[in-house]
């Protein structure tokens, strides 16, 4: 379940048709994703509604922009599941036991970019690898540049994860076992 910094490639690559920047040239580069400005969040379904909603307080990415070959860019991100909150510890502990990530055996959810498809002038589709829990799969993500300047980008990611197949299926059916990530990431040019 996690995440997207392909979402920071995909952006980057997004720039020049933003308008902000002239050619993929002015883009290209190492970034970093701005942790204090930026943020994970994803929501849980229940049957009968309501479910649980939730966020990362630590993670971080890198992103590496080659304007002459787009596909030998590079884009790296890492969640620590230890920081997961939902504003209710009992489930908080939950989440972090074994029974969901496993923070003891598995403190680190990473993702890494494989492929960008642009979709329109401003939103692409980043495809990558996610492991969590010693499962390493393909997902796919949904990314819209929101602002781009000289120094930074903005975009916001989305993207569905089923849980399962990363041995998360604890409380399925009663809880969904798509877990629908929203998120909002700032980067930094290094």
């Amino acid at each position: 379940m996690t995440w997207r910094l392909a979402v920071l490639f995909l952006c980057l690559v997004l720039a020049p048709a933003a308008g902000a920047v002239s050619n993929l040239s002015d883009a290209a580069g190492r970034y970093s994703i701005l942790n204090d400005r930026s943020t994970i969040s994803f929501f849980v379904g229940q049957v009968g509604g309501g479910g649980i909603n939730g966020r990362f307080a630590d993670f971080s990415g890198a992103i590496r922009i080659d304007p002459s070959a787009v596909e030998r860019s590079q884009v790296e991100i890492a969640i620590r599941p230890q920081t997961v909150f939902t504003g209710q510890s009992r489930v908080d502990e939950f989440l972090r036991s074994n029974a969901v990530f496993d923070v003891a055996n598995a403190p680190v959810i990473t993702f890494r970019s494989t492929s960008v498809r642009r979709t329109g002038d401003t939103t692409a589709n980043v495809e990558g690898r996610l492991t969590a829990r010693g499962h390493t799969l393909p997902e796919t993500f949904s990314v819209e540049l929101t602002d781009l300047d000289r120094s930074a980008i903005h975009f916001r990611v989305r993207g569905d994860i089923r849980r399962a197949p990363y041995g998360m299926d604890v409380g399925t059916p009663i809880y969904s076992n798509i877990v629908r990530f929203d998120m909002d990431f700032t980067a930094r040019r290094n």
